[in-house]
């Protein structure tokens, strides 16, 4: 059972998700061979304040 997690910053549209998802389950399912039914996908709206790299805030730039 495939388990896609995609962090990222909040903006995108249901219909952006939507065509991802569709398109990273095809993918996965023609690499792994396996059922689209068994492919999860989490898509996750992180604020920057709650993101940070190389020890800053992605809010502080």
């Amino acid at each position: 059972m495939p388990h896609v997690q995609i962090d990222w910053f909040p903006g995108r549209t249901t219909e952006q998700k939507r065509e991802l998802a569709e398109v990273l389950t095809r993918e996965i399912c023609r690499i792994g061979n396996c059922a689209p039914e068994s492919v999860g996908i989490v898509f996750t709206d992180v604020d920057t304040a709650n993101w940070a790299r190389a020890g800053k805030l992605f809010s502080d730039s």
